[in-house]
């Protein structure tokens, strides 16, 4: 009895495991959703296969989720508030290489009315507005309602108009169109600040009008905008767009073919592993790309319309057109066209957000939600604005620029549109556009014209990994750690937050459930395993330690 005793107390002393100490969930998904943390947080599964294998190569080692209606819901409890501490979210996260949806939401904590809690992401932003502006970024943010400001991140060369915006290789990428007498289209990177450096030039023309990452490289389409559309004077630039080009760094650009009876590109947009582009003017043109220089003329729409902005969304690509106030979405061989949004107009921009596909329109300045995927309705007007043009989700909310003031609203609850700021104060002109978005390095960025500048906006604190994340099985990490945040992807710490640490810590007390697999983006495709919710920053040997387990050898 006495050396049970002394046994039970020795025991009793010992530290516990490492990997356990702050534990305060754990969802294995090993064929349930239960919290085997010991601290009863159990999930409730909705459309969530909990047959599929694992990281491990056994069954039931994971969720599945769909992208469309599957997520896990855990009710709030004092145990799950975060507040100001420290606390990490670490994962096993699997993704498809080929794909025909966004892949959503991993973790979501987040009241959208208050814009208090967390987010945590994989992003992509096709449709934006012609441009294919982040794709398969890891996203994490948190918020406590902050009302951030805009601030001025220079003029890439000699722009009036910032028509394209690519994150891509752990940079931002913008397209301009140069309207002087020797005007021709750049593509800019971004180096801190409001200096960008000049990537050269792929075309002879006025304008880069779109970017799209594809396979590892940056893709760049190119046009002679027609100013006049903008209410300003014609470039006497006469040179004929229609032209993709491939970036090989250090200003070198490969022609990737011009496409035929194309002025310029509308649009660039990933859609099941191949590249598509769009004719901005007529006549109207669709093509996937083949390879090297040549490109494929696919199918129109029964009417002809051109399909101009394009954006992925739930086994379809969907666009936007200039001819008609209206969306179409094309399944890989033939389009379908839904009803009229308005009377007359045209549709620009896409973005999701709360599991729902959005498209901005002219000339009533409103935003339109697609329902139960067949059925638009309003999501409200911004403001007086007569034209919505950019848009993104950002750390939870989604925005959207305008003309002709060159305003950003932001959609909070119900069809209510705050104004953020106005970008474009360019004095003398008939309109001004805030045109092109992006998410990078934690911050929503805006490009304009006439002014030809970017804006740059914070609300709250986000980290960003600004490359692709790799398909197959990854474990991810996100760490509040004080004021700072990281990721951390296979075990290596990828991304710090750049800004100056919030002091005190942002409070995330709130009543909203912890969401696994949705949240104010959408749905998550994909699977998920072991993830782990520490009420501290557990250290990077510890994070290294996690991602060391379970791998497989067919996955690197």
């Amino acid at each position: 009895m006495r050396w049970t005793l002394l046994l039970a107390a020795a025991l009793a002393t010992l530290p516990a495991r490492s990997e356990d100490r702050g534990l305060v969930g754990h969802w294995t998904f090993s064929g349930g959703v239960n919290d085997t943390s010991g601290h009863g947080h159990h999930g409730r599964a909705v459309a969530v296969d909990l047959s599929v294998s694992g990281p491990d190569g056994a069954a039931r080692g994971a969720a599945g989720f769909d992208g469309k209606s599957s997520y896990v819901e855990v009710p709030p409890s004092p145990g799950l508030d975060l507040g100001r501490g420290d606390f990490t979210l670490a994962a096993w996260v699997y993704t498809e290489e080929s794909l025909d949806d966004v892949l959503g939401d991993l973790v979501s904590q987040y009241d959208p009315v208050a814009r208090r809690g967390l987010n945590w992401c994989i992003k992509s932003g096709a449709g934006a507005t012609n441009s294919q502006s982040n794709e398969r970024n890891v996203h994490f943010g948190i918020d406590a309602g902050t009302e951030p400001a805009w601030t001025d991140c220079g003029r890439p060369g000699n722009a009036v108009f910032v028509m394209a915006m690519a994150v891509h290789d752990g940079h931002l990428f913008v397209g301009t169109c140069e309207a002087g007498p020797d005007g021709v289209g750049h593509v800019y990177r971004f180096d801190g600040g409001s200096r960008w450096v000049d990537c050269g030039s792929p075309d002879r023309c006025n304008a880069v009008t779109s970017l799209a990452t594809f396979d590892g490289r940056l893709y760049a389409g190119t046009g002679r905008y027609r100013l006049a559309g903008s209410s300003l004077p014609e470039s006497p630039n006469e040179n004929l767009g229609g032209k993709v080009a491939r970036y090989d760094g250090d200003g070198s650009w490969t022609d990737c073919g011009r496409l035929p009876d194309v002025e310029a590109l509308g649009g660039l947009a990933v859609f099941r592993g191949e590249l598509y582009a769009s004719s901005l003017y007529r006549p109207a043109g669709f093509f996937r790309h083949l390879g090297g220089d040549a490109w494929q003329r696919c199918p129109l729409p029964a009417d002809g319309r051109r399909v101009v902005p394009m954006g992925v969304f739930n086994g379809h690509l969907y666009a936007g057109s200039y001819d008609s106030c209206s969306v179409c979405r094309f399944d890989g061989e033939a389009w379908q066209a839904f009803p009229d949004l308005e009377d007359s107009g045209q549709t620009y921009s896409f973005e999701i957000s709360q599991g729902a596909l959005h498209v901005g329109t002219w000339p009533n300045g409103r935003v339109f939600r697609l329902d139960d995927g067949d059925r638009w309705v309003t999501a409200g007007r911004l403001g007086e604005e007569k034209e919505v043009m950019g848009m993104a989700l950002h750390n939870g909310k989604l925005y959207a620029g305008t003309l002709p003031l060159a305003e950003v609203y932001r959609l909070d609850e119900g069809s209510r549109w705050t104004p953020t700021g106005r970008l474009d104060r360019t004095p003398d002109v008939r309109y001004r556009r805030a045109w092109s978005m992006a998410v990078f390095d934690g911050r929503l960025f805006c490009g304009t014209l006439p002014s030809g500048r970017v804006h740059a906006l914070e609300a709250g604190q986000s980290v960003t990994l600004d490359r692709p994340l790799s398909p197959g099985w990854r474990h991810l990490a996100a760490v509040r750690e004080g004021g700072r945040l990281s990721l951390h992807v296979d075990g290596d710490e990828v991304a710090s937050s750049s800004s100056a640490p919030a002091s005190p810590p942002l409070d995330l007390t709130n009543q909203a459930p912890l969401r696994i697999g949705f949240g104010a983006y959408d749905h998550f495709r994909g699977r998920l395993s072991d993830l782990r919710l520490y009420s501290r920053a557990i250290s990077p040997e510890e994070i290294a330690e996690l991602a060391m387990r379970d791998r497989t050898a067919s996955n690197p």
